[in-house]
């Protein structure tokens, strides 16, 4: 970690609000990585029986590399950014479910981020120095985020 890279406030640098700001805390970030924690919830827009389906770690993934491009923006003195999950390959989870009540730290680390706002992280999740799932996760960052959007049909 950074000398300078203080550990931030969760709000601070993720734009997710309410019930869709599934990441609960920064736990370590510099230039290339970020280890954020997750505390698997009770109930919740996506809970099932016992847990949090294994699919929704793609997720807390996505919102670990939001939480990374936050981090990094207001190292700069920016907003955090708006930025979209394109999608992500060889996702591998070694459970079905997350249970309720685990801690889980989930992990990014930048492997390319283009000039373009195109960009891939190399994620896990780990729950008591087990791992428990991985994948390549595909962002993309646009300059202007509203301009972009104002653009789509």
């Amino acid at each position: 970690m950074e000398l300078g890279a203080a550990i931030l406030d969760i709000e601070q640098v993720l734009p997710h609000r309410g019930s869709m700001r599934l990441v609960d805390r920064v736990l370590h970030w510099d230039a290339e990585r970020i280890a954020v924690a997750v505390q698997v919830p009770v109930d919740g827009p996506f809970h099932a029986e016992g847990g949090v389906p294994a699919h929704v770690g793609i997720e807390y993934m996505a919102q670990a590399v939001a939480c990374w491009a936050g981090c990094q923006a207001r190292r700069r003195g920016l907003p955090p950014p708006l930025g979209f999950l394109l999608g992500s390959r060889r996702y591998v989870c070694t459970v079905p479910v997350f249970a309720s009540g685990w801690l889980l730290q989930v992990e990014a680390r930048r492997e390319i981020m283009g000039d373009n706002g195109l960009g891939v992280f190399a994620c896990r999740i780990v729950c008591e120095s087990r791992e428990l799932a991985q994948a390549n996760v595909s962002v993309f960052e646009p300059s202007d985020a509203q301009a972009y959007l104002s653009q789509q049909p």
